[in-house]
């Protein structure tokens, strides 16, 4: 085994090995490596003879017909320690991997011809070892309660022993710029026990040998490789230098926190117990000696920002007057720094939020400095960036916009301030009176602006580059991040106002793209941003009224333009411009004939002819323009007058499948390693928009390249599986991959005829043939015959770069030609093509199906307008028929490939007049008065039916604490619910609000028309929710977790439904499970299930007795009408009418009109005034139809009220008949299932419920078939994208008059949870496409209910989230009911943080980037579900949930090897991630935080917050505590976790369920030192289960052999 290894594999191997001996006989472990040096050599000459000489044979080859599991995708792991010869008897269990893959143990942990390494998104790598035997007992073994002792983890035969794993350390690199993925790989590195303590000396003595273990490495690998790889020619393939160690960029671990001088310092200074006074000249020290010299170096920063150096020293002692430029910078690089985190920035400033507005101003100050280097300069920018996307903050806001006002025209020049001021004549009174201020104050003080010095010095510093040659990478990173920052002031509209101007009087795109920058290849990201700057500067709005341009007024404005220039043109050089002035606008507009015409006139001509037209400064200010040359002046002239494509029509002409060159665009499309340092050329959600345009089409582009990074993952990972080789001069696939087949052939069959006015075909259709050989699986096989129509798929083109038996370089892909890339395009199915070579319908009779034999052929539509482009570049530049190339195609799945159907849906709204209500429009964009979208600002409702929202009178009184209200009884005289509640006018006063209850119409003598109540006692949060649901106009309900949010949306649909019968809702959410839910309980109400219907996909997993889909309800409604039918002939026997008038429902209706009403009307004539019941009991007319009821309709006790009252409810019964069948009617005339369909989705239906993916994709049917709503209540909004909720609310057409139908919009959510999940990590936190509507809402300060009241937890559970939220307390029953005032039983504690160190000196490792695994936690988590079913738990009460996918794959293999083979324990129902576990919960909880180094992404508060609140009875969060604790965002829940004791405690002898009362605690707590000794626990928990049920299960299982050990080893 050892052979396989290099040195130092086996040199670290030994190593362990013997430290571990010593350690365990209290010896000294230093010159370990030095005593082994001699036998090693040895050992390794010997072994190396017989190793094999390709490490090719180790990579076994996958199936054609199996996609290879996770384990057999990856690396086998490297093979364990040896370790001292132990009995068969103790030999530990065989982990999952080597029970089914022995020989994967044997495979080499690192080989230098190993086969390409699979993408990060499907890769797995085999999960370390769950098993290995511990080296020795752990300590004096404790005894239970009972008194028997508990055994040791080594004494005992079938203890789960621990594997002890370590990461590989991989050669590490000089990464790019750009920052790096950190790689990791587990290896079994011999076994230690877990509660050994770190020996300072190993720790230095491995550190020091780490150089010397990766140089033996490859020397090694070198020798026994046998062959070299060849170096390939293409373009992505350079040599490669010798790549060395740079850290500066590297996350800091835990221990090199503890161990770094600056935390040191912080210790000292402000973050110890006991610190030190303040010091200037320490931030000037620690400025110019740790953070300038590093460049601002990632881990120096993240360090002292971790220390709280912003929040304990830097603000607190800053004094405007005495601060030092370093001071100033510091602050700057910890704000930066929480806002690369994610984390609160600005909340400590709010202590001395008076001083935060001389910070501001000197950091402006500080960036002019001429000292400051283009690093600072960045720093000083970003700052800005974040600062101008936080306006939504009151203290931030008031600075940045005084940069933004109105005297910043006093920076024009004279000829554009005039051009300004005529297009903006409301503003010539605001400009005198600045006039007057100038002339009583100075014009310097006033002049005294931020920006027109910034591009002051951004021009100075843009001159400085070379048309060629090196230059300084951070200037080029300065200019760039200059470039974000003005793109973010003009797309606000706030910002845009009066800043728009000066950039345009400075010419700025112009002469940008001019310079020298513009012109290099390594300006290619500049340029993008300068084309977005340009599109925000020629935006469609009117930057003063914030009214978006027409298309006409656009062209008006262009052809005004045009003119104005003609007439200037010809009045000052009539000869030499004639023909420009008399030529039509056609003739002159498009730039190469303005250019021509232009460039007649010389340098001092053009410059007179754009003064005239007040393009360029007059002759007195442009002295000193020496940038203001002829090339100039021509550029500025030609972009001002030339007609741009409309943005629409470029939108329209893009295609929506991505292609090779955008997936491999870093720029737009970059990759998972986002740090936060990059600047990138994409739009970002901001709080305000300028237009519903503006708004769509950054959510389009954005929707475009997440879903573009998607696909290229998938591509990438197809690419690797597939292997592509270059065999006798064709690429040829050794591999396979589950998800494409190679192409037998592809040709495009028709391409029509342009429509007219376009130059694009109008349709392009292909056809592709690929072969089913060898393809056993029948599922994947049917995946591949059953393509459906609108299903998309790719063609790919890859060519080979390798021969076979060669392998690619193990590098990331950073470019098409890594992947053998050579053109990819996306196409829509049409459909199978079957023998006849039709398309295949397998609903027609007459098909003759598909083919016989092996080989497939689909029709594919091709994008047309990619067609053009490629055909276009292929007349132009010669090359390859792109379509005559394709050898691949590529299917995704379902779910993750419906992007073409979104982006066409924004695509047409973009297309359409967008209306929404008044009251929405001005809060959607971000502007105007957050109040006015409120139900109290526009027309509340004076008198509202609450139905059965109330429980009794008391319950009433409750939920309007503080208010008079006056109760009236029914008519029975009682005060029961159900009530209405009528609320006094605003100009009353005080008045006293009005309870009147009332009863509620007699359903009728059958037991199944029984009304169903509300059992609810919703809080007064709760209330004020549903209040202002059931109201007109917009209601946020934020529900922190277990408030009820789903019983909240239930009732406010219901009041809804019972106080507008006519009206229609529409119910939306992220999630089916979650949709589920709510209509669940939605039908369980007192709704007709008539009106209900659910959209999608998922309808059929309702767990529900009715069918609620389209289907289901087709179905119901027609099996109702002859039911109904049925029962009307009985009716009309009954009162002695022989007539057929159960033919249909229109005689149905003839019959009750004519029969049934006549006959009531007749009866009420009879006993109007009648107060004898006996008569009222004759006259009825209906006795003898009602005889079937199971309780006679009247009885002798009964008055005469309630005689009228049982005939009321009979009559009742009859309307709903005749009112049902009616509503059947439409359905009995339609005839086609989709007519019928279309009737109940558009008319029928008053409660509809879909997905918003369900919304954006079928928008367009919606739109055709007439759909109509007059509610919109969407829950989980807090967790789906902005456009994804945008999108439900025009899922209508607006009436005439451009009235939009929508009377009211609900969203319920809570934005202190998770946003939505973004894959792209520079989308999320570049672009900020994880901002919810919801959480932008409340960002704005757009009034929010919060539910304040919680039921899920116990109330010391829920203490650990509720300082998140204003005041969430507790509802009564969680402190009542007896499920929580007992204890969990065999814990001592109901919550507890259990600390886990690390096992066999590794905690988290990596096997694959971002791929986070921590062993010692999934072992330990396992062991503890193990107890907790031995002692009765049920498995469907315990949830195991980590942080990371990673884990939670190795918790499934470790819970697979230990508890499938108990059948009295069995695998755990449900592990999964905290993200993915949002919206739900169990009554236990384990969890898993897995990090040991940093933190993670469970910094975000959002994160804990989920996590933390998915218990009701029992959390036990397993993790490092030292490095959780000391993280200022999670302080609050891990200062309450850490009160009790790190170490788990139990309370052995107790079984499931409990009788110990919570309250009162645990008396005899058992304390659990370790991993081993909670194992040991278990295992004697088993063991007594065993001897009382001997079915109950056996221990783990014992391979025959450890394949860990051989005899050399031993």
């Amino acid at each position: 085994m050892a052979g396989d290894l290099s040195v130092a594999d086996v040199d670290k191997l030994k190593v362990d090995q013997l430290k571990a001996e010593l350690k365990a006989r209290n010896l000294p472990t230093s010159g370990v490596k030095a005593v082994l040096s001699d036998r090693l050599k040895t050992h390794l000459q010997s072994q190396q003879t017989s190793a094999p000489a390709a490490s090719e044979t180790s990579q076994p080859e996958q199936s054609p017909a199996k996609e290879a599991t996770p384990a057999e995708k990856a690396p086998a792991p490297a093979a364990q320690a040896p370790e001292p010869a132990v009995s068969k008897e103790q030999q530990p269990a065989a982990t999952p991997a080597e029970t089914s893959k022995p020989e994967a143990a044997k495979s080499p942990a690192k080989s230098k011809t190993a086969a390409p390494q699979e993408s990060p998104k499907k890769q797995q790598e085999p999960t370390p070892s769950p098993a290995s035997a511990p080296e020795k007992p752990a300590s004096t073994p404790q005894k239970s309660p009972a008194g028997t002792k508990v055994p040791q983890a080594a004494q005992s035969k079938e203890v789960p022993a621990v594997a002890s794993s370590e990461p590989a350390k991989p050669k590490e690199t000089k990464e790019s710029h750009d920052g790096g993925k950190e790689q990791g790989q587990l290896e079994a590195a011999g076994a230690e026990t877990n509660d050994a303590k770190d020996v300072d000396e190993d720790e230095e003595m491995e550190e020091e040998d780490d150089d010397e273990q990766e140089e033996a490495e490859e020397e090694q690998a070198e020798q026994t490789s046998g062959t070299k790889r060849k170096a390939d020619s293409g373009a992505c393939d350079k040599k490669k230098k010798k790549k060395v160690r740079d850290d500066s960029n590297a996350i800091p671990t835990k221990r090199k926190l503890e161990s770094d001088k600056l935390m040191a310092i912080a210790e000292e200074h402000w973050k110890g117990s006991k610190t030190k006074p303040w010091d200037p000249a320490l931030v000037t020290k620690l400025y110019k000696e740790e953070l300038l010299p590093s460049n601002f170096a990632l881990n120096k920063v993240m360090i002292l920002e971790y220390s709280q150096y912003l929040e304990k020293y830097l603000w607190p002692n800053y004094d405007p007057s005495k601060a030092t430029d370093a001071h100033i910078l510091s602050l700057v690089c910890m704000v930066n720094e929480k806002f690369r985190e994610q984390v609160m920035s600005w909340e400590p400033f709010q202590e001395r939020e008076q001083v935060f507005s001389e910070f501001f101003k000197s950091v402006t100050i500080l960036h002019g400095k001429k000292e400051l280097s283009h690093r600072e300069r960045s720093l000083i920018v970003v700052f800005l960036i974040h600062s101008f996307q936080s306006l939504e903050n009151t203290m931030v806001r008031n600075s940045c916009l005084l940069q933004v006002s109105l005297p910043l025209w006093l920076h024009l020049s004279k000829s554009r301030l005039e051009l300004e001021l005529r297009k903006a004549p409301h503003l010539e009174k605001k400009w005198r009176t600045l006039q007057k201020k100038v002339q009583k104050e100075g014009l310097e003080k006033l002049k005294d602006h931020f920006l027109p010095k910034l591009l002051e010095v951004f021009f100075q510093q843009l001159s400085t580059i070379p048309a060629d040659g090196k230059f300084e990478f951070e200037l080029r990173r300065y200019l760039e991040r200059v470039l974000e920052f003005l793109i973010d002031l003009i797309a606000q509209l706030p910002t845009r106002r009066f800043f728009l101007a000066l950039l345009s009087d400075h010419h700025f795109v112009i002469r940008c793209r001019l310079a020298n920058l513009a012109k290099r290849p390594d300006g290619r990201l500049f340029n993008q941003l300068l084309d977005l700057l340009s599109f925000y500067l020629d935006f469609e709005i009117n930057e003063h009224t914030g009214m978006p341009l027409s298309r006409d007024e656009m062209l008006a404005r262009h052809y005004g333009r045009i003119q104005l220039v003609q007439r200037h043109a010809y009045s000052l050089f009539p000869d030499i411009m004639k023909e420009f002035a008399l030529a039509n606008i056609g003739a002159v507009e498009n730039k190469d004939s303005l250019r021509v015409y232009l460039s007649r006139l010389n340098k001092t001509q053009l410059s007179q002819l754009l003064r005239k037209i007040r393009l360029i400064p007059f002759e007195d200010e442009s002295a000193g323009l020496t940038w203001l040359d002829h090339r100039t002046m021509l550029e500025i002239a030609v972009a001002y007058h030339e007609r741009r494509i409309s943005q629409l029509d470029a939108i329209n002409a893009l295609p929506l499948y991505p292609t090779e060159n955008l997936l491999w665009d870093e720029h737009v499309v970059p990759s998972i390693n986002f740090t936060g340092e990059q600047v990138l050329a994409l739009p970002k959600l901001n709080l305000q928009y300028l237009t519903f345009h503006d708004y769509l089409l950054r959510n389009f582009n954005l929707f475009r390249l997440e879903s573009t990074y998607e696909i290229r993952q998938d591509v990438e990972d197809v690419a690797l599986r597939l292997r592509p080789r270059i065999d006798d001069g064709r690429t040829v696939f050794q591999g396979w991959s589950r998800s494409s087949l190679p192409l037998t052939s592809f040709s495009v069959i028709e391409v029509s005829k342009p429509n007219l006015g376009e130059t694009k075909p109008a349709r392009v259709v292909g056809e592709a043939t690929y072969s089913l050989q060898g393809m056993r699986d029948h599922t994947l096989r049917r995946e591949w015959e059953t393509f459906r129509e609108h299903d998309v798929l790719f063609l790919l083109t890859i060519k080979a770069r390798y021969k076979a038996g060669e392998h690619p370089p193990h590098t990331e892909g950073k470019c098409k030609e890594d992947f053998c890339i050579e053109y990819i395009r996306g196409c829509e199915v049409v459909g199978m093509l079957d023998s006849d070579g039709k398309i295949f319908n397998n609903l027609d009779p007459q098909s003759r199906g598909l083919p016989q034999g092996q080989e497939r052929k689909v029709r594919v539509r091709l994008n047309s307008a990619q067609y053009a482009i490629d055909a276009a570049y292929k007349a132009q530049h010669g090359g390859d028929p792109v379509y005559e190339t394709f050898n691949v195609i590529m299917k995704r799945k379902a779910q993750e490939n419906n992007f073409k159907a979104i982006l066409e849906c924004i695509r047409d709204l973009m297309n359409t007049n967008i209306v929404v209500p008044e009251w929405l429009h001005d809060v959607l964009l971000g502007y105007g008065d957050p109040q006015e979208s409120h139900y109290t600002a526009l027309s509340p409702l004076q008198t509202v039916d609450f139905n059965d929202t109330f429980l009794d009178e008391k319950h009433v009184t409750e939920s309007f604490p503080g208010k008079k209200i006056e109760f009236k009884p029914n008519a029975k005289g009682l005060v029961a619910p159900p009530f209405r509640v009528q609320f006094p006018a605003s100009s009353e006063g005080d008045a006293a609000m009005v309870c009147q209850s009332y009863l509620p119409p007699e359903p009728g003598p059958y037991p199944e028309l029984k009304r169903k109540t509300n059992s609810i006692r919703f809080t007064p949060a709760q209330v004020d929710a549903i209040l202002a649901g059931t109201n007109e106009g917009f209601a946020q309900v934020v529900g922190p977790p277990g408030t009820g949010k789903t019983d909240t949306a239930v009732q406010i649909i219901s009041n809804i439904y019972h106080n507008f019968p006519h009206q229609r809702i529409l119910l939306v959410t992220h999630s089916n499970q979650a949709l589920n839910d709510i209509f669940e309980k939605i039908a369980a109400l007192d709704i007709d299930e008539r009106h209900l219907l659910r959209l999608g996909h998922e309808a059929e997993t309702l767990e529900t007795e009715e069918d609620f889909s389209k289907w289901g309800r087709v179905q119901y409604m027609l099996g109702k009408r002859l039911e109904l039918l049925e029962e009307v002939g009985r009716l009309a026997r009954s009162i002695g009418i022989t007539a057929d008038v159960e033919y249909s429902c229109e005689t149905a209706q003839h019959f009750f009109l004519f029969n049934i009403v006549a006959r009531w009307e007749e009866f009420e004539d009879r006993v109007k005034d009648c107060n004898d019941a006996t008569k009222i009991i004759e006259q009825f007319p209906f006795h003898e139809f009602f005889n079937d009821a199971p309780e006679s309709v009247f009885n002798s006790s009964m008055d005469s009220k309630d005689a009228m009252r049982a005939a009321q409810g009979c009559f009742q019964h009859l309307k709903y008949m005749f009112t049902f069948l009616e509503e059947c009617r439409a359905f009995e005339i339609l005839r086609t299932y989709q007519e019928r369909a279309k009737y109940l989705v558009t008319t029928q239906a008053k409660i509809i419920a879909m997905t918003c993916t369900h919304a954006a994709l079928k928008r367009h049917d919606f739109i055709e078939s007439g759909f109509e709503f007059d509610s919109l209540v969407m829950e989980e909004s807090a967790q789906i994208l902005e456009i994804e909720t945008f999108i439900p609310m025009l899922l209508q057409e607006p009436r005439r008059g451009n009235k939009c139908r929508l009377k009211r919009v609900v969203l319920i959510g809570d934005h202190n949870q998770l946003p939505p999940v973004i894959k792209n990590i520079a989308f999320q936190k570049y672009s900020r496409m994880d901002q919810s509507l919801f959480s932008r809402f409340v960002r704005l300060g757009i009034p929010y209910i919060e539910l304040n009241a919680q039921g899920r937890a116990r109330p010391e559970i829920a203490k650990l989230y509720n300082w998140r939220y204003r005041s969430l307390g507790d509802m009564e029953h969680v402190t009542g009911r007896e499920m929580f005032r007992l204890a969990n039983a065999g814990f001592a504690h109901q919550f507890q943080l259990v600390n886990v160190e690390d096992l066999g000196g590794v905690g988290e490792s990596e096997p694959t980037a971002f791929f986070y695994q921590n062993l010692a936690e999934a072992e330990y988590i396992i062991a503890v579900y193990m107890y907790m079913r031995i002692i009765g738990y049920p498995a469907d009460k315990i949830t195991i949930l980590s942080t990371y996918n990673g884990q939670v794959a190795l918790l499934q293999d470790v819970a697979r090897f230990r508890c499938s083979s108990i059948p009295g324990v069995g695998m755990p129902p449900k592990i999964s991630t905290v993200d993915k576990y949002q919206g739900q919960q169990n009554d236990y909880i384990l969890l898993s935080l897995v990090r040991t180094k940093t933190v993670g992404h469970l910094r975000d508060v959002r994160r804990l917050i989920v996590a933390l609140s998915r218990a009701r009875l029992g959390l036990y969060v397993f993790c490092r505590q030292a490095l959780f604790s000391n993280c200022i965002e999670l302080a609050p829940a891990f200062n309450l976790l850490n009160l009790k004791s790190s170490r788990l405690e139990l309370a052995l002898g107790e079984n499931y369920p409990s009788k110990r009362e919570a309250a009162g605690g645990c008396k005899e707590k058992f304390e659990v030192h370790n991993l081993e000794h909670m194992q040991a626990v278990v295992m004697q928990r088993l063991e007594e289960e065993r001897r009382k049920n001997p079915d109950f299960g056996s221990a783990a299982r014992q391979p025959a052999e450890d394949v860990h050990m051989n005899e050399s080893d031993q």
